[in-house]
């Protein structure tokens, strides 16, 4: 039995966070089935515990929700045995085997959507629909994956000479260490017969212990996805044990681009695959040809979604200056029209809290600067109770504001007046970061273009969402390594063996 502390909380947000719907004053507690709510760590298909415990809190209410096992260099050593130990079994597993237990896994994610759906409200504060809908996403990279790990395919080449025959294997590259979106990067690895050592973010591990549930009940043998939780305080000793040790064969971390920075110097003296997904600063560029409605759609789209925390959301608005005045002012009526504060689990609400009080100072602080520079404030600005922030809008933004020279990772929409195409793709490309980019044009000319100039990995051309696992998903400078999802993702967790068979009579 793993122990858990599930408490429910009494909350009167109406008071405390002007505008947020009255039916906040109901008690909210996390009510999931109780295998799935997990709290210790999980290693070699065991259950484990550590010595110490430290909280996961409702970031819309503060109070905590569970407390899990506080996992240390000690516990990381031993899912790093344990996966070494499992590859060797698990690597001699037939592609159509591996592939039945990732589509079992895929089965069981979208059997318990709601319950986990539901953990990812409380622990990171989404809202419900969204929540259930990242379950779908998530859940489609291990059907897309089990479908891969059957198309793993060599080549023969031709060969120069008569005698010899050119033979190129792909085999899997050994264990790895993702740690965030975890079934995108899980499913590749499993599917080319890695194992691998999940180290959750810490202010969502039940989502990740939930996941490591399933794949023993999938019937995933032991060692092969094991999970590490850990605290803030303990990441850094976690995180050098999986980026040192010799056994690791790749690295794949999801985050910023200052960690991914550490981890990749700490797994350069072992010379270490890595696959980085880190930072963006996405623009989204508005054109005179544009239809507005349109790009207001997509605006609220690719900014609103988890109230602004994720990697691709659009955070420097472009406006060209013919259409500039009626798409702030059509955004601004957006906003009032389909924004509402509020707990993740309550129906109406489209905008939870952000994940912590530290990710509200930084919007804080990009609001405040820009505003002291010159930016008109037309919505929002305003920190509400702890996590919580207002939509925010703001106009006449100019390119030395702190939120056009880093990511915001927040509810706030920066808009910046442009003349011409050229002044736009120097703006966007400014960036030592190139995740996502997004624009609207009805020119099939400037279309081509702008895309093709763009410095990103991903390009939204009048669409404002864009992840499929069918697409590869990655940046281009400073946004990372390697491409995780499509046909792609799976040749990050896999080794190219060049055999010469030589002998052989003409």
């Amino acid at each position: 039995m793993s122990s858990m502390c599930v408490l429910r909380t009494r909350c009167f947000l109406r008071q405390l966070l002007p505008g947020l719907p009255a039916i906040m004053k109901r008690h909210y507690s996390l009510d999931v089935s109780a295998p799935l709510l997990r709290t210790q760590g999980y290693v070699d298909g065991r259950w484990v515990s550590a010595a110490s415990l430290f909280p996961v809190l409702d970031p819309a209410t503060g109070q905590e929700i569970a407390r899990v096992s506080d996992c240390g260099p000690a516990e990381a050593k031993q899912a790093v045995e344990a996966a070494h130990k499992a590859f060797h079994t698990w690597r001699q597993c037939t592609a159509k085997e591996r592939s039945l237990l990732l589509r079992k896994w895929f089965e069981l994610l979208t059997l318990h959507k709601e319950d986990l759906a539901r953990l990812i409200t409380f622990e990171c504060g989404k809202p419900m629909r969204e929540s259930l809908g990242e379950i779908t996403y998530s859940a489609s990279f291990l059907e897309w994956f089990s479908e891969e790990a059957r198309r793993v395919y060599g080549d023969i080449v031709p060969s120069p000479v008569k005698d010899r025959k050119i033979l190129l294997l792909k085999q899997p590259v050994g264990w790895n260490f993702p740690s965030a979106m975890i079934t995108r990067k899980v499913g590749a690895a499993l599917a080319a017969g890695c194992t691998v050592v999940i180290k959750p973010a810490e202010d969502t591990p039940l989502s990740a212990l939930a996941l490591a549930e399933l794949a023993e009940q999938a019937g995933i043998p032991a060692g092969v996805f094991n999970v590490v939780p850990c605290s803030r305080e303990k990441t850094p000793s976690v995180g050098e044990v999986l980026c040192t040790d010799p056994l690791v064969a790749k690295i794949s971390f999801t985050g910023s681009t200052a960690t991914g920075k550490v981890l990749l110097k700490l797994a350069a003296d072992t010379v270490k695959k890595a696959s980085m997904e880190l930072g963006g600063h996405a623009p989204f560029i508005v054109f005179d040809s544009t239809d507005v409605d349109k790009a207001v759609a997509g605006a609220m789209a690719s900014k609103f979604r988890n109230a602004g925390q994720t990697c691709v959301c659009s955070n420097r608005f472009l406006v060209q200056s013919g259409i500039y005045d009626r798409f702030v002012e059509k955004l601004g009526q957006a906003m009032d029209a389909e924004l509402r504060l509020g707990h993740g689990s309550e129906p109406n609400t489209t905008q939870g809290p952000l994940i912590n009080t530290r990710a509200a100072e930084k919007v804080m602080h990009q609001i405040s600067d820009a505003v002291s520079r010159g930016a008109k404030l037309l919505k929002g600005g305003k920190r509400l109770h702890g996590s919580f922030m207002e939509p925010t809008l703001l106009a006449d933004v100019t390119t030395d504001m702190l939120c056009m020279k880093e990511e915001t990772f927040g509810p706030l929409v920066p808009i910046l007046r442009f003349n011409t195409e050229e002044e736009a793709l120097d703006i966007a490309n400014a960036a030592n970061v190139g995740l996502a980019g997004y624009f609207y044009s009805q020119d099939v000319s400037q279309i081509w273009r702008v895309a093709e100039a763009l410095e990103v990995g991903l390009v939204g051309v009048n669409e404002g969402l864009l992840s499929t696992p069918e697409a590869p998903f990655g940046g281009v400078k400073e946004s990372g390594v390697g491409r995780e999802g499509s046909k792609y993702g799976i040749d990050e967790y896999l080794e190219v063996k060049y055999m010469c068979f030589g002998g052989l009579k003409p």
